[in-house]
């Protein structure tokens, strides 16, 4: 072969090919899918250490003083 045939042949391969655009775009369609469905993950953990605040505050009043004695600065 030569190399006009190969640049010729190139050439009509390159005009064969459909909008690259439109056959890549359901990968784009696909991430924002997932991403979506992580958001809803990630919202649906908003204020759950406040659902249960009674029971926080009264583990808090129980273990007062494990907290002193244990001499953690933190």
């Amino acid at each position: 072969m030569t190399f006009a045939t190969i640049i010729a042949l190139a050439a009509e391969e390159a005009e064969s090919h459909g909008n690259v655009a439109l056959e890549t775009v359901w990968y784009g369609i696909v991430a924002i899918v997932v991403f979506a469905a992580l958001a809803l993950v990630t919202l649906s953990y908003r204020n759950v250490a406040n659902r249960h605040s009674h029971k926080a505050e009264a583990y808090a009043r129980a273990h007062a003083d494990d907290v002193q004695r244990a001499g953690h600065g933190h």
